[in-house]
């Protein structure tokens, strides 16, 4: 399996290559040359395969530079911190189906992908004698994620960055508590926007990168979303009744990636009739399933915050496959959204974006009013994220097939949000019991890029 940009300007690499790189060096994303299509029989032998054996399936499709023993020891590793056996357990709630993905170390979706990826890290650091330098930033859960999935590893260091004040308080506590010398938090006066250019920006310095071996674990690394295909496969095995059975998933999502990932699954021929988008008041990318329109507005914060985006980085590489694979036409409409803050796109374009895809904003009264109404029939409480994907699907439950909610952090994570939804605090895991108490580390910077340079300079391995 060979990796390619979405931009056309680097030969093929290997998935080894593809890692390390993380955001390719021409500016675009890194993708496989192509996607591998499963028939029934394939499937057919993958139900009832436990999670880490199913993930092995997946992963080794795209994965073939690693040995097999290598592989499947690095996913038995990544999947030994979480609190549940089934990694990614599916329940029925009041005829709403939900897929748990919030049982690893952070309680977030995003701990799946980021502890496998640590772990590749640090396996691929080894054998090539290397240091690395990570640079990500967060809207509220792939920080923690990450600083856990690497957090005292050798030969490496990472920093993230976070809008400073608007993340929920136990996803600042879980970054900066983390008291690690090879964990470095930075807070930035600004947005995640903010955040997210500058890495962007940082990565298409290439002297920069190269001179500090600069690596990525937000979703612009390719083994991220990867290691989320894994779990659409999982959540349709416990669901369909055979494998003509079509489902519709429902993700919450701002950056693409998540629901990215069920895309390349749906690509990969699992039967996912569409995926179901579901925004916050940030909403861009509801707009331009609905309407076609990828404009740029301002970011509102909202009760669910890891949503609180305009610019998905994960988009450019939805847009590869909507133009037929034409690296100069991607080219193209990243240049014209960096100058007009717009891309534009033709009825053909948007009858197939409407074929993969159906999409619903959210807001925060309907936001409290489903954590609400939900805990009063379940007993079950959602955290903010999860409320937006499950009214999502209650309103879309007429579609006529099996919707499957993602169910992206735990409620303690949003305390604030519950409470106000419910009256009661959500029962604290193990993992949060004290943490506001635990000392805590992080510098407070402009969002200034000199400045977040000479934070990284000073203190890379």
């Amino acid at each position: 399996m060979k990796y390619i940009s979405t931009r056309g300007g680097i030969k093929p690499i290997a998935f080894k290559d593809a890692v390390m790189m993380g955001l390719s060096t021409d500016g675009g994303l890194i993708l496989p040359e192509e996607i591998p299509l499963l028939d029934s029989r394939q499937l057919e032998a993958w139900r009832g395969l436990p999670y880490r054996e199913l993930a092995f399936k997946v992963i080794s499709l795209f994965c073939d530079d690693i040995p097999t023993e290598d592989l499947k020891n690095l996913i038995d590793r990544s999947y030994d911190s979480f609190d549940h056996t089934e990694i990614t357990p599916v329940i029925t709630k009041d005829d709403v189906t939900i897929v748990e993905l919030f049982h690893g170390p952070t309680l977030a979706f995003k701990d799946v992908a980021l502890q496998l990826l640590g772990n590749i890290f640090e396996y691929l650091l080894k054998e090539r004698g290397q240091k690395m330098n990570i640079v990500g930033a967060t809207s509220g859960d792939t920080g923690s994620a990450a600083i856990y999935g690497v957090r005292g590893k050798e030969n490496i260091a990472i920093f993230i960055l976070h809008p400073h004040g608007k993340t929920s308080p136990v996803q600042a506590l879980q970054m900066t508590t983390v008291l690690d010398d090879n964990v470095h938090n930075i807070a930035v006066r600004g947005t995640f926007d903010d955040c997210q250019d500058m890495v962007k920006t940082l990565f298409n310095d290439l002297s920069f990168k190269e001179k500090h071996a600069l690596g990525a674990v937000n979703s612009i690394n390719w083994a991220r979303v990867l290691a989320q295909v894994v779990y659409y496969f999982y959540a349709y095995f416990k669901v369909a009744e055979s494998l003509d059975q079509r489902v519709v998933f429902s993700v919450p999502t701002g950056n693409f990636g998540d629901i990215f990932a069920g895309y390349i699954a749906k690509r990969m021929g699992l039967p996912i009739n569409r995926l179901l988008l579901a925004t916050n008041e940030n909403n861009i990318l509801t707009r331009f399933i609905l309407d076609g329109d990828y404009s740029l507005g301002t970011v509102v914060p909202t009760l669910s915050p890891s949503m609180d985006i305009q610019v998905a980085s994960n988009f450019e590489r939805y847009l590869y496959f909507l133009y037929n694979e034409n690296p100069l036409r991607v080219r193209e409409a990243i240049e014209e959204f960096s100058k007009t803050g717009r891309i534009n796109f033709s009825a053909e374009e948007r009858a197939i974006v409407a074929s993969d895809f159906l999409s619903q904003t959210v807001d925060r009264r309907k936001t409290v009013d489903t954590i609400s109404t939900f805990y009063e029939k379940t007993g079950y409480m959602l955290d903010p994220h999860t409320a937006v994907g499950v009214k999502a699907a209650l309103d879309h439950s007429d579609c006529g097939l099996p919707l499957i909610c993602l169910a992206t952090a735990h409620p303690a994570k949003f305390e604030e949000a519950v409470i106000t939804a419910t009256g009661l605090p959500p029962e604290k895991p193990a993992s949060l019991a004290g943490i506001e108490k635990l000392p805590s580390r992080c510098e407070i910077l402009d969002a200034d890029l000199p400045v977040i340079k000479e934070f990284i300079e000073r203190l890379a391995l």
